[in-house]
Parts: C-alpha cells; structure tokens; sequence
C-alpha cells in the first residue's frame, strides 16, 4: 500500500513523524511538502496529495495542518476523495468501515504525536466493510457527480 502524505508548516512535525511510522510498517509513501516550518498555504499541498489518490498513483492519504481542517476541506474538493477528519481511533475506525474513506485529515496542535500515530495506525488497517455502507458512499459519489461540473 502507498501512502501519500503532506502538510503545512503547522503540520510539519506530525507528517514527519508519520513517515518515520510509515517506514517501520513497510509502508511506501511519497511526502507532497512541505518540508519547511516557514509559513505556506495548506491547499498547495494537500491537492497534490489528493490528486495522487484520486488518481491511483497511492492507495491512501494523509494529511496535517494545525487542526486538520483546513488540509480536509481542500483535499475533499478533489473529486474521487473522501478525507475525513478524525481527532480519535473511533472515529478512524469507523470512517473506514462505513464511509470507505481514502485519507485521513489529522490536526498537530489538536493530538498528540503518540496518539495521532494510533489513529494512522487504525485508519490504515481498517477495511471497508461494505454492505449496506457501499449503497451509502455510492450516494455520495453521485452528489459529488451532481457538483464536479
């Protein structure tokens, strides 16, 4: 599985941090930015990540900011992605079994290092469960058509 990643300068320090979990799982990634704490706009650098997605070139996404929000809100206008904002392994857990979501949105300054790895942890080994969910996600892939004009 190939993991694209990026973030902004508020994320820096998580995004690292997860490369480095990344690399101990066997993990291929490849790291859209930034690599600088100098201050940058997050959408630069979040679409990049979400086009990787969207396109197939990797499987999954995650993405960090100071919050989380902002790096969601950008990569969500990507058509195909599904980035969902999780501050828990709950809600990691279960964004993947029922939203089948395809990154993952973490914000540094809201979740700690150790615990924001948890929840990268979850996300990625989490399967989509499928079933009545899939009929859902297809609903919201054809709103998503709806708009993407």
């Amino acid at each position: 599985m190939k993991i694209a990643l990026a973030c902004d300068h508020g994320g820096l320090n998580l995004k690292n941090a997860t490369i480095e979990y990344l690399k101990s799982k066997g993990y291929e990634y490849e790291d859209f930015g930034t690599n600088s704490t100098e201050s940058c706009d997050y959408p630069e650098f979040a679409v990049k990540a979400a086009e990787a997605v969207a396109s197939g070139k990797c499987d999954m996404g995650i993405v960090v900011c100071s919050t989380g929000i902002g790096v969601s809100i950008a990569a969500n206008k990507v058509p195909g992605i599904r980035c969902a904002h999780c501050h828990d392994t709950y809600c990691a857990q279960f964004t993947r079994l029922h939203n089948n979501a395809n990154m993952l949105a973490l914000g540094e300054k809201v979740v700690g290092i150790g615990y924001a790895l948890k929840i990268v942890e979850t996300f990625l080994t989490t399967e989509f469960e499928g079933g009545r969910h899939e009929r859902r996600v297809n609903k919201i892939t054809e709103i998503e058509k709806k708009y993407s004009k």
